[in-house]
C-alpha cells in the first residue's frame, strides 16, 4: 500500500533526545543526556500501598471509564497546592492530562492555525516545539538571557491585528534546557507586556518544586490569570511512568481544551489518578520533595565542581542553576557539539547538543548536561572523559 501522509505528518520529526538516549543504552556509557528524574526518588512503597488501598476500596470504579476533567479530589489538591505559586485557582479550572506533554498538544490544537505566529524563548523546550510544529505555526524566537526572555523584545514581537502572536510559551523555573530561572523583576516586566499587548502566556512549570535553597518567585499566571494557561506535572515529584500532569485554564478557554482532551483519549487513566490522590493525602509531598531537592543539589554541586576541575583552561563557560535538573555549557569558540558528541561517546560519556532546542538560529556550540541520574562518582568519571574529548577537538 502507498500511504498518503497528511502535510502535518510530514512536519513531525523524531526527538533528538530520544535518539541520543538509545546511545546511552550501550553498556558502560555515562549519560548526562536524558531529562529523566532519578529513580532513587520514586516513592515505590507508598505507591504499592496506595495501589492496594485503591483496588480494595474503589477497585470497580478505579478500573472504569471516568470524567474527562479528571478525578475530583486530585483536581482539588492541585488547586490548593497552586496557592504556593501565588495562584487563586478553583478545581473547575483544573484539567488532569496524560503528562504535561499532552497539555502542550491540547494547547497547540486549539490555539494554533497554519501560519499563525507563536513566540518562544531562546532556546526552548524541544518537546514543545514537537507539539506545536504539526499545527504549522510560524515560530518566532524571542531574545533571552540568563534572567529569561527579554521583555522589550517580547513587546516588539507580540504584534498587532492579524499579525498578533497567538501566545508566548515560557518556562520560568529552572528551564529545560538551560536551567535558568526568570527573576522577579523580569517576571513583572513580562507580565506587564502581556497585559498591555493582550498576549496570552503558556507557562510550563514541571521543575518549579525542585529548588535547592529558596523557591522561585510567584508564577507568571498569578500575575496574568485571565491570559494564561499553566502546565504542571507529577513526573518530577513522584514518577514519570504514571504519565500524570495537569493544566490550569481560564474558564472561557477551558471548555475547548476539554473537548480536545475528550477527542484525544477520553480521560487520563482513572486508576493512576486515584493512586496519586491517595499518595498525596496527609501531606506526603511536603515530606517527599525535600529529599529530591537535597539529592539533586548534591549532584549539581558535584557536576559544577567537576566542571571547574576538569575544564580548567579549555575555554568553556557554564551557568550555576538554583534548582531543576540541567545546566548549560558554552563550548570554546568554533567547537561544535554534534561532532564532539561522537568523540565523547567513544570515551564513554553522552550529552545533548544544545542546537536541538532552538526554533531559529541554533547555537551549535552549546551543550545541555543533566546531573540527576548519574552518581557523584559517575559525574567525576564522565567529566574526565568529556574533558578528554574536548581536548581532542581543540
Amino acid at each position: 500500500m502507498n500511504w498518503t501522509l497528511a502535510q502535518r505528518a510530514e512536519k513531525m520529526n523524531p526527538s533528538v533526545i530520544r535518539e541520543i538516549l538509545k546511545v546511552t543504552e550501550i553498556p558502560g556509557i555515562i549519560s548526562f543526556a536524558g531529562g529523566l528524574p532519578s529513580p532513587q526518588t520514586f516513592p515505590i512503597e507508598e505507591m504499592r500501598v496506595a495501589c492496594e488501598r485503591v483496588l480494595s476500596q474503589d477497585g470497580k470504579v478505579a478500573l472504569q471509564y471516568a470524567a474527562s476533567e479528571g478525578y475530583g479530589p486530585l483536581r482539588e489538591w492541585v488547586a490548593q497546592d497552586l496557592r504556593k505559586q501565588g495562584m487563586q485557582v478553583s478545581p473547575d479550572q483544573v484539567l488532569i492530562t496524560t503528562g504535561s506533554q499532552q497539555g502542550l498538544d491540547l494547547v497547540a490544537k486549539i490555539l494554533i492555525d497554519a501560519g499563525s505566529r507563536i513566540l518562544v524563548e531562546t532556546p526552548t523546550y524541544l518537546g514543545a516545539l514537537q507539539a506545536f510544529t504539526p499545527m504549522e505555526p510560524t515560530v518566532v524566537s524571542v531574545n533571552s538571557d540568563a534572567h529569561g526572555v527579554d521583555a522589550e523584545d517580547l513587546r516588539a514581537k507580540a504584534g498587532t491585528g492579524a499579525d498578533k502572536a497567538r501566545f508566548v510559551y515560557l518556562l520560568p523555573n529552572f528551564q529545560n534546557p538551560t536551567g535558568r530561572t526568570m527573576t522577579e523583576e523580569r517576571r513583572a516586566a513580562v507580565a506587564q507586556v502581556a497585559l498591555e499587548t493582550g498576549l496570552p502566556i503558556i507557562e510550563d512549570n514541571p521543575y518549579g518544586d525542585l529548588w535547592f535553597d529558596a523557591p522561585p518567585a510567584p508564577s507568571l499566571s498569578s500575575r496574568h490569570p485571565d491570559g494564561s494557561v499553566y502546565l504542571g506535572s507529577f513526573s518530577k515529584i513522584l514518577a514519570p511512568g504514571l504519565r500524570l500532569g495537569y493544566l490550569i485554564a481560564p474558564k472561557t478557554l477551558y471548555p475547548k481544551l476539554l473537548q480536545a482532551k475528550q477527542a484525544a483519549d477520553l480521560h487520563t487513566p482513572s486508576f493512576n489518578q486515584r493512586v496519586v490522590a491517595e499518595v498525596l493525602k496527609d501531606g506526603f509531598i511536603d515530606r517527599h520533595v525535600p529529599t529530591i531537592r537535597a539529592l539533586y543539589k548534591k549532584q549539581c554541586e558535584a557536576m559544577l565542581a567537576a566542571l571547574e576541575r576538569e575544564m580548567a583552561g579549555l575555554g568553556l563557560t557554564w551557568n550555576r542553576p538554583a534548582g531543576g535538573m540541567f545546566l548549560w555549557v558554552q563550548l570554546p569558540p568554533g567547537m561544535k557539539a554534534i561532532p564532539l558528541l561522537d568523540k565523547a561517546v567513544k570515551k564513554g560519556v553522552a550529552f545533548v547538543p544544545g542546537s536541538a532546542f532552538y526554533a531559529q538560529g541554533a547555537d551549535e556550540s552549546t551543550v545541555r548536561l543533566s546531573f540527576v541520574t548519574a552518581t557523584v562518582d559517575q559525574i567525576n568519571t564522565g567529566m574526565v572523559a568529556l574533558a578528554a574529548a574536548i581536548r581532542e577537538s581543540l
